[in-house]
């Protein structure tokens, strides 16, 4: 008998430097919620679907500890990406492109989508992707 696969990806743990940078730009540039506790600081959980789900998808953002290296490169995480509704790709593209971030686009290779992609205060790749209309 063959495993059954996972019904979803439940987290995705990001290291960062600077927590407080990072969570202006998950929650604040890209609007996605907490769902941890005021005052918990580190890890912070932030909610990535609309609740329909049992076990939420989260992005959770960790503090490095004073003193860590600097990310090398190649780094371990290629890219995480964030799924849109078709109807604010562009007007989200808009906003980001406002705010200073410089957009890079790019095509699925699997997926007929539409793409683009940013960098967090990380330096980590941040796809925004929805479905190509039609």
């Amino acid at each position: 008998m063959f495993p059954l696969p996972p019904r979803g990806l439940a987290e995705i743990v990001l290291w960062v430097r600077d927590i407080h940078r990072s969570l202006e730009f998950y929650r604040d540039t890209l609007g996605i919620p907490v769902m941890s506790p005021p005052e918990m600081r580190s890890p912070i959980f932030l909610r990535v679907d609309d609740g329909r789900w049992a076990i939420p998808h989260m992005l959770v953002l960790v503090q490095l500890p004073a003193g860590t290296p600097e990310f090398s490169r190649p780094r371990t995480l290629h890219h995480l990406a964030l799924e849109l509704d078709p109807a604010e790709f562009d007007a989200e593209a808009v906003r980001l492109a406002e705010r200073g971030f410089k957009l890079r686009s790019g095509q699925h290779p699997v997926l007929p989508s539409r793409t683009l992609y940013l960098d967090d205060p990380d330096g980590n790749e941040v796809e925004l992707i929805c479905a190509a209309e039609g």
